[in-house]
């Protein structure tokens, strides 16, 4: 595994425009993160050379090293250790990859907290599809299912998490409607929750708290010492935190009467 201390040797003297890693060969979400810092694009494979003959003899050695190392039989690496285990013991589990790590390591309970999160939100459909005239909000219910999906995919593939709207909304646009509701919807600023407003606004405060647990549980996963790798998914679950305030808004607005 390309770690981010194996980088930072490796690039101490040199800022390349591509860093290639080489097939079969994983890269650490800190390592991608410095990489992303610097500027560096991140390619699959191995690093062209302008002289065929040096390829080849390379290309001869790796062949030899790859024989060499299946004499000893291993699948999998420790993520913490980089110890080889050559089956999966029973405390542990798939981080990415062959990539192992303990059951309860940050990352993995994580990983339940977006699962649970996506169960709540299946759930919450259902509840609201017993009664007529929830459609509107049932489709932006699945909308955000479908960004904790992606979410979850990201993290597992170790790929980096893109979405630029929530809603229709930017995150500016979401960020603005959040912080200022009465100017967009005629509300007060973070009306507090009440049985006399209904399931609906219920189930959708429900999920608020829901999206930040989890958010809380991505900080902890992703914290790297004194920083915090994975932002993306990070800012995500905040910008999704927002999103169901502003539903909360615009249900009190009455913009989800159908």
């Amino acid at each position: 595994m390309i770690t981010e201390a194996i980088l930072r040797d490796e690039l101490r003297a040199e800022t390349p425009e591509v860093y290639y890693v080489p097939e079969g060969t994983l890269i650490s979400p800190a390592a991608r993160e410095y990489l992303q810092q610097r500027k560096i694009k991140i390619a699959k494979g191995e690093k062209p050379s302008s002289n065929p003959s040096e390829d080849k003899a390379v290309s001869s050695e790796k062949e030899e090293a790859a024989k060499a190392s299946n004499a000893v039989a291993y699948k999998y690496t420790d993520y913490e250790t980089g110890a080889y285990y050559p089956e999966k013991p029973e405390h542990m589990t798939q981080l990415f990859g062959n990539v192992l790590v303990v059951k309860n390591h940050p990352r993995i309970l994580f990983r339940g907290k977006l699962d649970s999160l996506q169960a709540l939100i299946v759930l919450d459909q259902a509840i609201l599809a017993e009664t007529p005239g929830n459609e509107k909000l049932i489709r932006d219910f699945g909308e955000l299912l479908g960004i904790t999906r992606e979410l979850m995919r990201c993290d597992v593939l170790d790929e980096e998490f893109k979405n630029d709207m929530i809603l229709g909304l930017t995150h500016d646009e979401l960020r603005a409607r959040s912080h200022d509701p009465m100017r967009f919807f005629k509300i007060k600023q973070m009306v507090l929750p009440d049985y006399t407003m209904g399931k609906a606004y219920a189930l959708m405060n429900q999920l608020r708290t829901a999206i930040r647990e989890t958010e809380v549980a991505a900080a902890e996963a992703f914290r790297e010492g004194t920083k915090y790798v994975r932002g993306d998914i990070i800012e995500e679950l905040n910008r999704l935190s927002s999103a169901v305030h502003i539903m909360m808004c615009m249900y009190l607005a009455g913009q989800y009467k159908e």
